[in-house]
C-alpha cells in the first residue's frame, strides 16, 4: 500500500517523451519518485549551507577549507546539473527561468562559479536556504500553500497603494530631514541634508540608533512629532496588506505544478495554468 498523499508510479503510457516523465519527478511532489527527488534535494540544500557556514568559522576553514571547498564544488555541479534538468523538462524554459524560483536556482549555483574569479564570494551560497521554500510543496502541507498564496496575492494586488504609501514616506522624510539640518546644524552631528535625512529614517521607524541626536529644544520637539509619526506610519502598510488579505481569502490551492512553465499554485479544481493556458 502506498503512504497516504502518494500516487502509485505506474508506468506511463506508451509514446509518452521522456521530458514528461522527469517533469514528473523534478516538478510533482504527489508520485513517490517527485517525492524522493525533493527530500533529497532538500537534504543536499541543507548540507551546502551548512558546509559553507562551517567553513566561515575562524580555525575551521583554515584546518579543513580543501575538503569543505571540494564538498561545496560537488553541490554545486549537482545543483547545475538539476538546474538544466529543470530548464529541459519544461515546455517553456524562459518562463521557468523568469520565475522566482528560476532565479534562485541560478543565485545557488552562481556565487561558487564567480569565486574562481572573485575569492570569497562563494559564501553568498547561503542564498539556496530560500529553496527550501519547496519543502510546502515536498510533504504536501497544502494548506501552508494556500496561505502562502493568499499572502502572494494579497501583495500583488495592493503593490500600487504600498508604492504610493512609499512615496509619500519618501517625501516626508526629506523634508524633515532638510528641517532639522537647519534647526541643529552640524554643531549637533547634523552636517549634511543627506544625513539629516537617514536620521529622520532611523527615528520614524523607531530603530533609534542614537549615533545622531538633536540637541536644540526645536530639534527635540520636532523629533518627538516624527517619533509620534513613526507609530502612526507602521500601521498603515500593515492595514493595506490585511485587507487585501481579506479579500482574496478562500481559494484552495494544490501543489501541481505546471509542465509547460512550471508555474504552483493553482486553484485546487483549474483545469489550465492561470499563467500559460497550457492543461494541468
Amino acid at each position: 500500500m502506498n503512504p497516504p498523499g502518494l500516487r502509485s508510479a505506474s508506468p506511463p503510457p506508451a509514446g509518452t517523451p521522456w521530458r514528461a516523465q522527469l517533469h514528473e519527478i523534478i516538478y510533482e511532489a504527489e508520485t513517490p519518485a517527485g517525492k524522493a527527488f525533493d527530500v533529497a534535494l532538500i537534504v543536499f540544500i541543507l548540507m551546502s549551507v551548512a558546509v559553507v557556514m562551517i567553513e566561515s568559522i575562524p580555525g575551521v576553514g583554515e584546518r579543513y577549507g580543501s575538503p569543505l571547498r571540494v564538498l561545496e564544488w560537488v553541490f554545486t555541479v549537482a545543483f547545475s546539473i538539476e538546474y538544466v534538468l529543470r530548464v529541459i523538462c519544461v515546455k517553456r524554459p524562459w518562463s521557468y527561468m523568469a520565475s522566482f524560483f528560476g532565479i534562485v536556482d541560478v543565485l545557488a549555483v552562481l556565487p561558487t562559479y564567480l569565486s574562481l574569479i572573485l575569492p570569497g564570494s562563494q559564501s553568498l551560497v547561503v542564498v539556496r536556504f530560500l529553496r527550501l521554500l519547496r519543502i510546502f510543496r515536498v510533504f504536501k502541507l497544502a494548506e501552508y500553500l494556500r496561505e502562502a498564496q493568499i499572502l502572494q496575492d494579497a501583495m500583488v494586488a495592493s503593490r500600487r497603494k504600498i508604492l504610493v504609501f512609499f512615496m509619500a514616506v519618501l517625501t516626508l522624510v526629506v523634508v524633515i530631514g532638510a528641517v532639522m539640518y537647519l534647526v541643529e546644524g552640524e554643531q549637533s552631528g547634523f552636517t549634511s541634508i543627506p544625513r539629516s535625512v537617514y536620521w529622520t529614517i532611523v527615528t520614524l521607524t523607531t530603530v533609534g540608533f542614537g549615533d545622531i541626536t538633536p540637541r536644540t529644544p526645536l530639534g527635540q520637539f520636532l523629533a518627538s512629532i516624527v517619533m509620534l509619526i513613526g507609530y502612526s506610519i507602521i500601521a498603515v502598510p500593515t492595514g493595506i496588506v490585511t485587507s487585501e488579505m481579506t479579500r482574496v481569502q478562500g481559494r484552495r490551492v494544490s501543489t501541481r505544478a505546471c509542465p509547460s512553465c512550471s508555474l504552483e499554485g493553482h486553484e485546487a479544481d483549474a483545469r489550465y495554468c492561470k499563467h500559460c493556458g497550457a492543461s494541468l
